[in-house]
């Protein structure tokens, strides 16, 4: 993963509510959700709430699908792990040393 998209995609997480509605849709996993569920569930207002979706889809990390009259959201998971692995990737001078059942590095 390029370095540019890393930083795109952590600069749309870096707002409160933007991170909300990642979290919200992870949540979600592979349904989705709604503008309408995701704007009751997190109190935001529906216009601020298609801003924050548009800077979400824009860094790449959701996806919006047309569903007869509804737009669906998705979190992007292979995305989420790529930046997730690109920030990890020289953990301990690059020594693999996170064991799958770890919570966190053995360095």
């Amino acid at each position: 993963m390029e370095s540019t998209a890393v930083v795109k995609a952590l600069a749309a997480l870096a707002q409160a509510s933007r991170l909300e509605v990642f979290r919200s849709l992870v949540v979600a996993g592979e349904p989705g959700l709604t503008p309408g569920a995701l704007s009751g569930s997190l109190g935001v207002a529906a216009n601020t709430l298609s801003f924050h979706l548009k800077e979400l889809l824009h860094a790449d990390l959701i996806t919006q699908e047309r569903v007869g009259r509804n737009l669906i959201y998705r979190a992007q998971f292979d995305r989420m792990n790529a930046v997730l692995a690109y920030l990890t990737q020289n953990c301990c001078q690059g020594a693999p040393c996170l064991d799958p059942a770890a919570t966190r590095c053995a360095c």
